[in-house]
Order: structure tokens, then sequence, then C-alpha cells
């Protein structure tokens, strides 16, 4: 039998879940404590405000998932250094697949709460930048030394896109669900894997490539 949960760990639970179906500015504190049957002072003793009850949704899982990503990292690098693209996506990418599709329903929901931080102009940046970027730049780290040569820029642009993929796709969103008229299945996250990682892959390889070709010709007429 579970152990009952704390009045703490409930209030985190409902606002998780209600944070990731309205947004931050959707909700309010009296909403996550009549569900959780608490009063709003329990949060402020806690939590010190809403921002701080969700920096601490945001911090708590974030610290899993970089636990797991860096384990990953190691591995693929104990293996073979450079490491192969595919394999650096794939230690990046898999532990999100591990927890969106594990017996905790409560991932799902901070994978909406992650997209909506993510397309958040006001403080979306700097929130995931705290929580994220530290390992994010190991991870870029090991994508320069298997792409020598990528320009900078480039390396930087396709984690944007890469990011916000997965984001938009471990939200599970129904939205492709309905496009391909049930084809695909937003919540078929193997299928997701198998194909995010090579085409991920792919767009790495294709702009460092398309660097190299363009660069090629313009140092053969500077020798």
């Amino acid at each position: 039998m579970a152990p009952a949960k704390s009045r703490k760990d409930k209030i985190l639970e409902i606002a998780e879940r209600l944070f990731a179906e309205r947004g931050f500015h959707g909700v309010s504190l009296r909403a996550i404590t009549n569900e959780a049957g608490a009063d709003v002072a329990l949060v402020k003793y806690h939590f010190g405000s809403k921002q701080g009850l969700f920096d601490e949704l945001l911090s708590r899982r974030a610290e899993a998932i970089n636990l797991e990503r860096s384990a990953a990292l190691e591995e693929v690098l104990s293996r073979a250094n450079p490491a192969p693209v595919e394999e650096i996506v794939d230690a990046f990418t898999h532990t999100l697949l591990n927890k969106v599709v594990s017996e905790d329903p409560a991932w799902r929901n901070y994978f909406g709460l992650l997209a909506q931080v993510n397309n958040n102009p006001d403080w979306g940046g700097q929130s995931m930048s705290r929580y994220f970027d530290p390992l994010v730049r190991r991870f870029l780290d090991a994508l320069r030394d298997a792409l020598p040569g990528c320009d900078e820029a480039d390396l930087y642009w396709c984690y944007h896109f890469w990011s916000g993929a997965l984001t938009l796709t471990f939200a599970d969103t129904k939205r492709i669900d309905g496009l391909s008229g049930g084809l695909c299945q937003s919540s078929d996250f193997e299928s997701v894997h198998q194909r995010l990682v090579p085409f991920i892959s792919a767009g790495l390889r294709a702009l460092c490539r398309q660097k190299d070709q363009h660069n090629g010709p313009h140092k053969d007429n500077h020798p």
C-alpha cells in the first residue's frame, strides 16, 4: 500500500496538473488549494509565492532528468569519444521517453508544463536556462567533437529547433492525431523516439555539411 501523500506533495501534484492544463497565469493559488483541501497560507509557508511554487515544480523533476541524462552521456562517451551524433542525441532524448512512458502519469503533466515554459517570452527562457543549460552545454561539447568544423551558430540553432521539437512532442497535444486522420498518435512515444533521433541527427549533419561545402571552394580560391 502506497504511503499517504503529505499536504505539501498534494499541493505540488495538483499545481503541476493545473499549470500544465491552463498555464501559469490561468491558475490561481485559490484554485490549487481548494482542490488540495489546503489553505493558501500553507502554499506561502512552503513555497513563498505562486512563482516559488512553480519554480519548485520545475526544479524537482529537472534534477532527476539531468542526473539520468548525464549518466547516459557518460556511457556514450565511454564507448567512443568523439561519439556518433545519433548516440549523443539518443542520450539526450531517451531519458524523456523513459519518463513519459513510466508508471508515474505526472511526468506527462511536467512535459506539458515545460512546453508552456519554453514558449513563455517573459521568463520561460530564463527558467529553462537555470535548470537545464549547464548539462545542455555538455551535450553541445560532445556534438562539437562529433561534428568538427560545425559553425557555432548552426550548432545553437540546431539545439533550439531540437528543444522546441522535444517540448511540443512530449507535451502530447494530440494535434498530430487529427492532422494525420488517426494514422499517427501523439501518445505513441516509441514511434516518436524512432523518428526523432534520426530527424535531429540528420539536421545537425546537414547544416554542418552545408557549411563545409560552402567554405570548401572559398578556401581553395584563397590558399
